[in-house]
């Protein structure tokens, strides 16, 4: 199934070529759009998948599931459905209204949660996120993401918690460069 991924990644579009600026504010000449991927049904519920049997292959123990807002939602509820585990969605800031909650669906004291990204570069958006469940009383049992940029994400998260990649650049570029794939 990761084969068919990172397949995907190319016959979906979901690697551009150009000049980007990332969420982390760094310049790339490359994108990964795994929203294109996160919108397909067949390639959401191979991620799903995969992030299901990667944490049972490691013996993670979890709860919940979270994602940061907006990628990551769709990908949390895929894995949701895919697990049975009740999902959690933390937003990029508090809500004006309401209760002012910056967390959507309900975090208990000592739960652990899994926590999934669709991508990382220096890995501050799921930090952010991992201390807003932590604020909540939530434990982070892991954190999974589907592609790592491998530009200090692994490193920086690792320190705290344990990370997840399902596929590295690395592993995208490779089998671009195996298949020739044109930029």
């Amino acid at each position: 199934m990761k084969g068919q991924l990172i397949d995907m990644f190319f016959s979906e579009g979901a690697i551009l070529f150009g000049r980007f600026v990332l969420t982390s504010g760094k310049e790339s000449d490359y994108y990964i759009n795994v929203k294109k991927l996160s919108t397909n049904p067949r390639a959401l519920r191979i991620i799903a998948r995969l992030m299901a049997e990667r944490t049972k292959a490691f013996g993670i123990e979890f709860d919940r599931i979270a994602g940061p807002e907006l990628g990551a939602v769709p990908i949390a509820t895929a894995l949701s459905l895919e697990t049975g585990k009740p999902l959690v969605i933390v937003r990029k800031k508090p809500k004006e209204h309401g209760t002012g909650s910056q967390i959507e669906g309900e975090v208990k004291s000592g739960e652990r949660i899994l926590l999934v990204e669709d991508v990382t570069t220096t890995g501050g958006s799921v930090l952010r996120a991992a201390k807003i469940l932590e604020k909540a009383g939530a434990e982070i049992a892991a954190i999974s993401v589907v592609v790592d940029r491998e530009e200090g994400a692994g490193e920086r998260i690792g320190e705290e918690y344990r990370f997840m990649p399902l596929v590295t650049v690395s592993e995208l570029f490779a089998r671009r460069d195996s298949a020739g794939v044109k930029e």
